[in-house]
């Protein structure tokens, strides 16, 4: 490190306040009234020079002193956190008053190279001003000069989103992230408003789920810890959000103030945060963010679950300080690891008898689906998905099993996946939901669990093998197996007419749903029997379902059909949702007429939480009865419809399949205690435990 030292004094103010400056061994000089022996540092080893205007420090300042540098005996050296005009961070360390017997002297305590300015290359510079924030940057690490104009923190960043294939982003903007969203405003990326800012994560974490990377941008706290839940749900369900919040700039935190929008302290979001994302940081030193950026959104990309990017809004134009290298590729897997587990799968799938494939919502995620269909053909090895995983494989591939949910599901796809002698599961998610309210019977002594995080072949765990790993070196393996046939499939579409006047049924309602449903549609299911009943819906195409199916976060569909519509404006999205879950954010629909969105919405209105009255019923789970089919009227867009025949519901559809100018909403009667054959079979089974 370098180190400008030595004892400054009110003789050296001019000096001190001169824009432009250079002192000693690095070339930098700080004021300091005390007198008090200073040291000024720079925390990047291998920076070659510093410069810029650091402005002078009062007692009281220096009494507010952060964590003990590291370098030194704890108590000798305090750090205080300093800022140039041009935004850069520099680092000053004092000693207290008096300087402690023992700290005299050369310097001696600090850990790392103590380096001779003489043997500096100071190149062309010249004793003239050249502020951190300039045209002109620092030597890069190898000691040359960049060859390109130097970019900002903001810059940066966005040019990163781009080219990781983010074209737009979802929020609602606030003072302490305006100057970002002026940034993307003059950016290809499309900024698209939101009403809320959890509906705001809900549409991310759509469109992260369809174009393999999401983001939003909100302001600080308010903004951000409105988004929690969204991002919570996206962290479980293991969806690559990146969340970009604005804060107050690091200037304005001096004496600790009580600023807008403040919790506690200016880092209570981050910390908030850091519960549930795989990896976070608060770009607030120009030397470390354009790595810190890297590092973040790699992490994303990686592990597929959000990340957090806290901006102080005086950074989002702090230039370039050093030279940055283009981000490396991904570690490869352990190539040991990898091959002692692809001998010990093949050697197991060899010797099954009846061997299969259960895939999930990770294949999904890491954009397996076409690898894992040619892998599963070569090998002629049925597939059987999850809830989760739905429409991992077109649910008309002659290889395909059926959708597996424990009790949940189809008696003769549960009879087959857990008969397997040797189960493939790929990105596989064991929560309660996908096994059925854990009603699943599979034995790990006969299962590959191999996913993003682990590797687990019977009861061995293999370290550091990656998920695409595993899947294309068993495909060059050239497998070649002979299983049982999977079950059969109920007919492609089951015939349906409506019978006049017959009232609704949850069982009538997906049936004819499933009739509308093709290679057109992309199915986005809320929770509940939303959820339930749309597990038997045939889906035609990979990428077509999306749901909350792990963490069950009411509110998901509507302001998730703009995210998913925006990723994907040749898919119709076709929104599946409860009256209860419509109430907390179905007035996303402005989101979705500001947009040019042509949404199908059915509420299924049975006036209250009907998956929660078979657990425990009572008042608590009644709704007012909302007029859903006007809202169009509210909002002077879109067709709204009532339905509470089976006549009604024909006609309904017609108008609004018709209808691809605008959102169409239909509000559909169902008894209270009516429920969707996937919830029947799940009562019904578990009434046999009880």
């Amino acid at each position: 490190m370098l180190f400008a030292y030595g004892t400054l004094g009110p003789a050296d103010e001019a000096e001190a306040k001169r824009l432009g400056w250079r002192a000693d061994a690095v070339r930098g000089r700080l004021f300091d009234p005390g007198p008090y022996p200073v040291l000024v540092g720079w925390d990047d080893p291998d920076a070659g020079w510093v410069e810029g205007y650091v402005r002078p420090v009062d007692r009281p300042e220096l009494e507010q002193v952060l964590d003990p540098y590291e370098g030194v005996d704890e108590g000798l050296f305090r750090r205080v956190e300093l800022r140039t005009r041009a935004g850069l961070v520099a680092w000053t360390y004092v000693f207290p008053h008096p300087v402690p017997e023992g700290a005299r002297g050369p310097l001696t305590r600090w850990v790392g190279l103590r380096v001779d300015p003489a043997s500096i290359d100071w190149g062309t510079h010249t004793e003239e001003r050249c502020d951190m924030a300039t045209e002109t940057a620092a030597p890069g690490r190898d000691a040359s000069r960049p060859t390109t104009q130097p970019t900002t923190v903001g810059r940066y960043l966005i040019d990163r989103l781009q080219a990781l294939g983010v074209e737009h982003i979802f929020g609602i903007p606030g003072d302490y992230i305006l100057n970002l969203y002026k940034m993307l405003d003059d950016s290809p990326i499309t900024v698209v408003g939101m009403t809320r800012e959890d509906n705001a994560g809900f549409a991310a974490d759509a469109y992260a789920r369809v174009r393999g990377l999401g983001c939003m941008a909100v302001t600080y706290c308010v903004g951000g810890l409105s988004a929690c839940n969204s991002i919570a749900g996206a962290y479980a369900e293991k969806s690559p959000v990146v969340v970009l919040t604005g804060s107050p700039g690091l200037s304005e935190r001096e004496r600790n103030p009580l600023l807008h929008h403040k919790v506690k302290d200016f880092d209570t979001q981050y910390q908030v945060f850091k519960q549930f994302t795989a990896a976070g940081t608060v770009l607030n030193d120009p030397l470390t963010a354009f790595s810190e950026i890297d590092r973040v959104l790699g992490a994303a990309l990686r592990y597929k679950r959000p990340v957090y990017i806290e901006v102080p809004r005086d950074m989002v134009n702090a230039r370039q300080v050093v030279p940055h290298p283009a981000p490396g590729p991904l570690p490869p897997s352990d190539p040991d690891a990898l091959r002692e587990a692809l001998d010990e799968a093949e050697a197991m799938l060899r010797n099954a008898s009846r061997p299969m494939i259960l895939a999930d919502v990770e294949i999904h995620r890491f954009g397996l689906q076409e690898e894992l269909i040619r892998f599963a053909e070569e090998a002629n090895l049925p597939i059987a998905t999850t809830l989760l995983g739905k429409s991992v494989i077109s649910e008309e591939h002659p290889l395909f099993a059926g959708v597996y949910e424990g009790a949940m599901g189809r008696e003769e796809v549960t009879d087959y996946v857990e008969r397997a002698d040797c189960l493939l599961m790929l990105g596989c998610f064991l929560t309660d939901i996908n096994l059925g309210i854990f009603t699943a019977n599979l034995d790990p002594a006969r299962c590959i669990d191999a996913t993003s995080e682990d590797l687990r072949i019977r009861h061995h765990h293999y370290r550091e093998v990656r998920l695409d790993d595993f899947l294309r070196g068993l495909r060059d393996r050239g497998l070649q197996l002979d299983p049982p046939a999977p079950p059969s499939r109920p007919t492609p579409v089951q015939p349906w007419s409506a019978r006049a006047g017959e009232a609704m049924t949850s069982a009538r309602l997906f049936s004819r749903l499933n009739q509308l449903v093709d290679e057109h549609y992309m199915v986005i299911a809320d929770i509940g029997d939303s959820l339930f009943g749309s597990a038997d819906l045939r889906i035609s195409r990979s990428t077509e379902f999306l749901s909350p199916a792990y963490y069950t976060s009411m509110g998901f569909a509507v302001p998730a059909s703009v995210g998913a519509g925006i990723a994907n404006r040749d898919l119709r999205p076709l929104v599946i949702v409860g009256d209860g879950a419509f109430q907390m954010t179905g007035m996303e629909l402005a989101t979705v007429v500001r947009n040019g969105l042509a949404p199908i919405v059915v509420v299924l209105n049975n006036k209250g939480y009907t998956t929660e009255r078979f657990i425990l019923d009572g008042p608590f789970n009644d709704l007012l009865n909302w007029s859903y089919h006007r809202i169009p009227d509210l909002l002077g867009s879109g067709i709204g419809l009532e339905v509470r025949t089976e006549d009604e519901l024909d006609a309904a559809l017609s108008r609004a399949v018709a209808n691809t100018d605008s959102f169409s909403l239909i509000n559909v009667h169902l008894d209270p205690m009516d429920r969707s054959p996937a919830l029947e079979r799940l009562a019904e089974r578990l009434a046999g435990r009880v």
